[in-house]
């Protein structure tokens, strides 16, 4: 059968939201009581912090759907002297009122942000303030804009993405829905790279090509995987479904399904059960010590992290 997203945004077999043409609309109930949430969560920090008041109601309280409030943060972010936020936030809205899917895809991002990253406190706090989110859904709108051969903007978008967040994503990059970018920065993935749903990817991520193709040249990630940080995964792989990459890991080969991978160059460390990108536990019994000591190593001690290697 074909997968779905969020209120029920068809997917592709990789997970890539099914949105190059406009859609119809769609029912989203469940994205209904997120934005109520989410209003709602406005509302009360509105009156217990007198100072942020404005910055809410301009934000989230003044708009009537989770779709207008979106396009209005990210046009925020995203503006500068020659890109403002009102012609900003025009094509923004635009893309989203034709294309339900990736507004369910943005739900399903939230959605996992809030449920998998125990540093968020509501759904108010992801939407205005974690720039992972932010990066992605820029991302999901300049894929709309690529395939509908408005290159240049999109390029723009990625650019100026780039600058203001720290997360390099191409436009042509297929993403799948209730993906969760925790902390976001440093994050690099190539314009052929397919990433499923719900994964979880840390910061400092590489998703890149080897340097001497063309073509079709990054990784393909499945769906619930889980990428430490710092790790890179290097050429036209497959990461299978359920797999895990500890941090700091150099991957070069394939790694099957429901398998953990650790090291410089990676290695199979054992099997995985249950839904990694779900669960977020980096210290999986699967998982020898010698591997978790040399893992902290590397990434608590300067330059660590080049040295990291099993």
């Amino acid at each position: 059968s074909t997968p779905t997203g969020a209120g029920g945004a068809t997917l592709s077999a990789h997970g890539d939201p099914l949105n190059h043409k406009a859609e119809p609309p769609v029912s989203c109930p469940a994205g209904d009581r997120i934005w109520q949430t989410i209003r709602e969560e406005a509302q009360r920090d509105s009156d217990s912090e007198a100072l942020l008041s404005s910055f809410l109601h301009a934000s989230i309280l003044a708009h009537d759907s989770f779709p207008r409030a979106l396009a209005f943060i990210l046009a925020a972010r995203l503006a500068d002297a020659t890109l403002l936020p009102s012609e900003l936030s025009e094509i923004f809205r635009a893309a989203l009122a034709s294309h339900p899917s990736i507004v369910a895809a943005a739900l399903a991002d939230l959605a996992a942000v809030r449920e998998r990253d125990p540093a968020c406190s509501g759904l108010s706090q992801a939407l205005l303030y974690y720039k992972g989110f932010h990066a992605l859904q820029v991302q999901r709108i300049a894929h709309v804009l690529w395939h509908q051969g408005r290159r240049m903007m999109a390029s723009a978008l990625q650019s100026r993405s780039n600058e203001v967040f720290a997360v390099d994503i191409h436009p042509a990059a297929r993403i799948g829905a209730g993906v969760l970018l925790d902390h976001g920065t440093g994050v690099v993935i190539g314009a052929t790279a397919v990433i499923g749903a719900n994964v979880s990817i840390l910061q400092n991520v590489t998703l890149g090509g080897t340097g001497k193709e063309s073509g079709d040249r990054h990784p393909k990630i499945g769906d619930y995987v889980l990428i430490g940080a710092s790790a890179t995964v290097l050429g036209n792989i497959r990461v299978g479904e359920g797999a895990q990459i500890a941090a700091g890991s150099l991957v070069l080969k394939e790694v099957p399904p429901h398998t953990m991978v650790a090291g410089s160059p990676a290695k199979e460390v054992g099997k995985i059960t249950g839904l990694p990108s779900i669960l977020m536990d980096q210290w999986s019994e699967c998982c020898p010590r010698v591997v978790a000591e040399q893992a902290v190593d590397a990434l608590t001690r300067p330059g660590g992290v080049d040295d990291f290697v099993i």
